[in-house]
């Protein structure tokens, strides 16, 4: 078949019909929609040869770096800031926790078991060590678990983002010779990947209070006109592109713009006493409508591409180390989840096996699993083959942690009933 101009256009057509019925497919049946993409890629691509993805890796790439700036800007304004500061410690402790024994875990097993070279395996390490938003933010949006344990674990995706930029930038500075050499100890590169943590995310607060704030002010005047939301995602463009333009974390940045935005224009909240003029609730709900639909479109795209990359030689070659590896995943991630309960509130032992199942790669591997491969492409030619493959395995996971998680939605009694205290007391006790 010859992709013309009219069979784009239908194929196109199909790809978005697709995506809207896979997404309803998965709220009813828990089967993540990124698996029903991934293998309508592969169909259209090493299949029938209708796709040839792999020519255009940079459009991939930019594809996947926008969908996880709407993503994060979405996931954000649904904080609630006054609550998320209250479960910040644990999200991010989790998030550290996690990542930093994946990478380690990671790095280790390609080392020793797949007899890498030590700088491949960091930068194999850094890039598939972060789960990925793009798969937690919606499937936890689809499941009605306590508001606690929720923020929690969106603010660790939200987080593991950040990580996985950072060490891969970290790595990619390394590899190409900056300011630290390949004999550089691993103390040193600890401590400075840390500090540049400390300091990325520090300013990428500071940036995206301050957009926040601004465009706040400014949306009274703006949001009565037509086309007013595209000028609030162009806000959002232009926060991610300074924010990391001066050296900030860029993806952080969005979300905490999102969760500024969405705590200034609660109307519960006081800012209109220092002056500020607040837009209507149903404003700031289209706000969100918009960007969620937008990241739904734009998402679903991506993952269809990256699929259809996959070279099914690769695939098989990258079986046994690809199992390896979700070992691999499994193992840290039990380990930071038990190590991390302490900061946890009120966990149960239900809630800490749903989290330790929820390990999705997505998104933000495979954009930097691309970045990875454009900046040191020696030896690497396997690395979108082995991507994938851990796309697939950890998002089927989601199937078992979606089914045990029905099990933890609150339970509510009518206000009239009398033993609605006491059963609500008992369900707890059983469930812990």
């Amino acid at each position: 078949m010859t992709l013309t101009l009219t069979n784009f256009l239908g194929l196109l057509g199909g790809l978005l019909v697709l995506a809207f019925v896979t997404n309803r497919f998965s709220r009813r049946t828990r089967v993540p929609d990124v698996i029903v993409l991934l293998i309508c890629g592969i169909v259209l691509g090493p299949v029938l040869h209708w796709i040839h993805a792999d020519r255009f890796p940079e459009l991939i790439r930019g594809v996947g770096t926008v969908a996880l700036i709407l993503i994060l800007f979405a996931a954000g304004l649904e904080l609630d800031l006054r609550r998320a500061l209250k479960q910040f410690t644990a999200g991010m402790t989790l998030a550290i926790l996690s990542y930093g024994l994946t990478f380690a875990g990671v790095a280790y097993f390609c080392m020793r078991v797949l007899s890498m070279e030590r700088m491949p395996s960091l930068l194999i390490a850094a890039a598939l060590a972060c789960m990925s938003s793009s798969i937690i933010l919606p499937t936890l949006d689809q499941l009605d678990l306590r508001h606690d344990l929720k923020t929690t674990l969106v603010i660790e995706a939200s987080f593991g983002d950040g990580l996985g930029a950072i060490g891969v930038g970290v790595l990619l500075g390394l590899a190409n010779g900056g300011s630290m050499s390949l004999h550089t100890s691993s103390g040193a590169i600890l401590g400075s990947a840390f500090a540049m943590f400390i300091f990325k995310f520090l300013l990428a607060f500071v940036v995206a209070v301050a957009a926040g704030f601004l465009w706040v002010r400014l949306l009274p005047s703006v949001s009565d006109k037509q086309f007013w939301q595209v000028l609030t995602f162009a806000v959002v463009l232009i926060v991610y592109s300074i924010t990391d333009a001066i050296g900030g974390s860029s993806l952080f940045a969005v979300m905490v713009f999102g969760a500024t935005l969405a705590s200034l224009l609660d109307p519960q909240n006081s800012m209109q006493r220092f002056g500020f003029e607040i837009i209507a609730p149903g404003h700031s709900d289209k706000i969100h409508s918009f960007h969620s639909e937008l990241a739904f479109l734009v998402r679903s795209f991506f993952f269809v591409l990256l699929g259809a990359m996959i070279q099914f030689d690769g695939l098989k070659k990258q079986l046994l180390p690809s199992l390896g590896i979700l070992g691999v995943f499994l193992i840290a991630r039990i380990l930071a989840v038990f190590c991390s309960r302490i900061v946890w509130r009120g966990a149960s032992y239900r809630e800490l096996e749903f989290a330790t199942l929820l390990i999705p790669r997505g998104l933000i591997t495979a954009v930097l699993a691309l970045e990875v491969i454009q900046a040191a492409p020696t030896g690497l030619a396997y690395f979108p083959s082995l991507t994938f493959a851990l796309i697939l395995f950890t998002n089927v996971l989601i199937l078992p942690a979606s089914i045990r998680a029905r099990a933890l939605a609150p339970i509510t009694f009518p206000a009239t009933d009398p033993r609605s205290a006491e059963t609500s007391a008992e369900g707890q006790a059983r469930e812990k």
